[in-house]
């Protein structure tokens, strides 16, 4: 399948032109790699990947454009609550693919002053604390971080949760300056992603051995029972209608998921 080109400007994509694309699901028919290859094709260098190192999704990205493009970049969110097994993993990438990873550290004045107001562990005693808590850590550091770009790649999956049904492969993040998201995996299955990992041999947070599906901090992820939702065990004492860091929450605006 041919890809689609986008015109630039200065270097960067005319938004209407990836806008008309969206509203026409235009990317919908092509798969993981063709999307990446399009996304490399038109926004490298500014282009990374967001990758928690807490789920085998992020790993799948890395690991296909590695192929596809090697120099992409990729970062991480460091709360400075993660578990030691998400460290040991990002040291892994390096070693096996050669590869820098972004490490993006939250406010720590911000950090302080909340903890120092609310409590170390203020996110068990509200919703509003815990979102704010992800704020800090989580949602304002990567929208800091990726103001120096034009397009980042996410491992989303439809089926993780009610909030990410509706996920396009190909979107405009109006909440991070309007950059165009790519959510290659989107309509990929549990099933799928493990088969890719076995099949590649990728490595993996090791704690997904120990009952943990999804890892994210420490003190907000649990190990669930087998078979159990692949998100069960993050923020487990919230409704799942409200189990989301709000990274991946979108502005709706005329109801084509922008």
């Amino acid at each position: 399948m041919a890809l689609i080109a986008i015109d630039a400007l200065d270097g960067k994509p005319f938004k209407d032109e990836v806008l008309s694309l969206v509203k026409r699901d235009a990317m919908e028919a092509l798969n993981a790699q063709e999307i990446l290859t399009w996304a490399v094709e038109n926004f490298h260098p500014r282009l990374t990947i967001s990758a928690s190192f807490g789920a085998p999704e992020g790993m799948i990205l890395i690991d296909m454009l590695h192929e596809i493009d090697p120099t992409t970049r990729v970062f991480v969110l460091d709360t400075g609550r993660l578990h030691p097994a998400t460290y040991d993993l990002i040291d892994r990438v390096r070693d096996r693919y050669d590869k820098r990873v972004d490490v993006v550290f939250p406010n720590a004045s911000e950090v302080q002053e909340m903890v120092q107001e609310k409590g170390m562990n203020l996110f068990y005693e509200s919703h509003s604390n815990r979102k704010l808590c992800c704020k800090l850590r989580k949602v304002l550091p990567m929208r800091r971080h990726l103001a120096d770009f034009d397009a980042y790649a996410t491992g989303l999956r439809r089926d993780q949760n009610l909030n990410r049904a509706d996920t396009r492969k190909l979107e405009i993040d109006s909440v991070n300056g309007d950059l165009v998201k790519v959510n290659p995996l989107v309509d990929w299955t549990h099933e799928r992603v493990q088969d890719y990992v076995s099949d590649r041999n990728i490595p993996t947070n090791r704690m997904h051995q120990q009952g943990y599906p999804s890892v994210g901090c420490e003190p907000c992820t649990r190990a669930v029972a087998a078979g159990a939702d692949s998100r069960a065990g993050r923020w487990w004492w919230e409704n799942d209608d409200v189990k989301e860091c709000g990274l991946h929450i979108q502005e709706q605006t005329d109801g084509s998921g922008i």
